[in-house]
This record gives structure tokens, sequence and C-alpha cells, in this order.
């Protein structure tokens, strides 16, 4: 999957968010601006949580955000 340079605006490596992709809690898909994308939370290397957002919904190739997880997703784990 190819990580996008947005994915790292916040700082989180791309080892981290593979392994956040190969383990995820959370698989769903949400909807930004009318387009359908997926929200994953899952640990980082290091067990905090983390948000990560792929696209395209139906066929995800690109990591396009990551950062630790905000309180707003809280609720779904």
């Amino acid at each position: 999957m190819e990580i996008r340079s947005s994915a790292r605006k916040h700082g989180i490596t791309d080892a981290d968010i593979r392994h956040a992709i190969r383990h995820p809690r959370v698989y769903r898909e949400v909807e930004r601006d009318g387009d359908p994308q997926i929200l994953i939370i899952g640990p980082a290397q290091d067990g905090r949580f983390l948000e990560i957002v792929v696209v395209p919904a139906a066929d995800p190739t690109r990591v396009i955000h990551a950062d630790n997880l905000r309180p707003k997703w809280y609720d779904l784990i």
C-alpha cells in the first residue's frame, strides 16, 4: 500500500502505519466530503492506537492520513 506524504504530516512512521494496518482493531467505512474512505484504528509498534485513513474505499491502495487516535474515535474501540 502506498503511503502518501499527507499520511506523514503528524510524524507517524511508515513502520507504525503498516503495523496498524496489519493489526486493525477497527476497520470501518466513513464518508468525508461525500467520498467514502476506510478508517482503520490499530496499534503502533509501541501499542498506542493510531487512526489511519485509506482510499479508495472499494479497493484501498493509498494511505492518506495517519495520526494518534483522537477522542472523537474513542467510542469505536
